[in-house]
């Protein structure tokens, strides 16, 4: 298996070994779930744990849910109901929408909530450290303690401080030392979620919460981190910085492996912007095939803008591979084979379709493996409900 990493800008390979590489892929914020570029970055890493998996690679994949955040609070308000209840109800949501997908669940899936106990334990130990300091109840992470901040990012300091603005930190917060430096700990009014603190009542930034989950579950070093493109800065950036300062151990992550940003209507498909193409919407119209080859069809690295004619065709397309399907009947192991060295090559999903293609009219046999490598049914039975759940490893939301 070959991977871009983002920090060093090149392809690399994830060499094979006995023990499992760990995966961790910052999840959902579970507010307004799922859209149609939620499902990119989830079933671009379900495909990755299939192909490993197949050729014998133990996982560990670890995906969270940031259930503690500052939009589910402001969107909990805006409904009348509390933050927590809507976590709940949109990350179960979420697990059938990956469910009806064909996407299987990760091995390990915390939400935030809990893992304040170690959230507390590494801002204790930066603030010892001298990588952290507190103000007025609030614990900021010193960014000038690091000597490379932004090699992950590659963005001047004056481009940091504009993106840190855009995406909810607050460079003019009186209480920093530097526009930079970012927020561990804060202060939380009655209505918010708080837990007790060495600085006051309170909860978690948003960036210490997944390095506390990473920790936590996969070791002081992760194989492969993915998550959306627009994560890399400030998120991943400060992900970096405050669990190398707390390890000592660098890198944090040996691979970074990142998914290209969907547009629709010409801005990125987001939440925020409410330009929104939502799962469970699109599987009244098409089936989970036809909306897993939309998105394969898109090398996982690259930006697109989703039109509704593109699923049309990819539903035909789709509907001409199923039929292919079930007149295939010899055995050779070349599609399978082909397929897998598709996507051991950075994850090519758009030539093992091609490759998929061609094996099917050709008859290959061997179809329904290749097919699973994609996460594609293509006619096979399925279950309905809490079975298909099951079978894919989905649990209840935070039992």
């Amino acid at each position: 298996m070959r991977l871009r990493n983002t920090e060093t800008n090149t392809v690399q390979p994830l060499e094979r070994r006995p023990q499992p590489v760990g995966l961790y892929v910052c999840g959902i914020t579970p507010y307004d779930t799922t859209h149609l570029g939620h499902a990119f970055t989830y079933v671009v890493f379900d495909v990755l744990v299939r192909v490993l998996r197949a050729a014998g690679q133990p996982v560990r994949y670890v995906q969270n849910v940031t259930d503690v955040d500052d939009d589910i609070i402001r969107r909990a308000r805006e409904l009348g109901t509390t933050w927590d209840h809507l976590a709940e109800k949109e990350t179960a949501l979420y697990v059938e929408d990956m469910a009806a997908l064909n996407v299987r669940a990760p091995d390990v899936f915390p939400r935030a909530s809990q893992t304040i106990p170690k959230i507390l334990e590494l801002i204790v130990r930066l603030e010892a450290q001298g990588h952290a300091y507190q103000r007025d109840g609030n614990v900021y992470f010193r960014v000038g303690s690091v000597a490379d901040y932004g090699r992950l990012s590659r963005l001047s300091r004056e481009e940091m401080i504009t993106l840190s603005a855009q995406r909810g930190a607050d460079p003019n917060d009186p209480r920093k030392q530097d526009p930079l430096d970012f927020v561990l700990w804060q202060a939380s009014a009655p209505d918010e979620p708080r837990w007790e603190s060495p600085w006051g009542m309170g909860r978690p930034g948003w960036h210490i919460e997944c390095s506390a989950m990473a920790l936590e579950y996969l070791g002081p070093q992760v194989d492969v981190h993915g998550g959306g493109a627009d994560l890399i800065y400030p998120h991943h950036e400060s992900e970096i910085a405050q669990s190398e300062s707390v390890t000592g151990i660098r890198p944090f992550a040996r691979l970074w492996v990142h998914v290209g940003m969907l547009r629709y209507h010409g801005d990125k498909m987001s939440k925020s912007l409410r330009n929104l193409v939502l799962i469970r919407d699109l599987l009244r119209r098409y089936d989970a095939d036809s909306i897993r080859v939309l998105l394969l069809r898109h090398h996982y690295r690259e930006p697109w803008e989703y039109t509704e004619d593109q699923l049309d065709d990819a539903a035909a397309w789709t509907k001409r591979l199923r039929a292919a399907a079930s007149r295939s009947h010899s055995g050779s192991r070349d599609g399978v084979q082909a397929v897998q060295a598709a996507l051991e090559d950075d994850l090519d999903s758009p030539r093992a379709l091609s490759v998929l293609e061609d094996a099917l009219v050709s008859g290959d046999g061997t179809w329904r493996a290749a097919a699973d490598l994609l996460g594609l049914r293509l006619g096979a039975p399925e279950g309905e409900g809490i079975e298909m759940k099951k079978a894919l490893g989905w649990r209840a939301p935070f039992s």
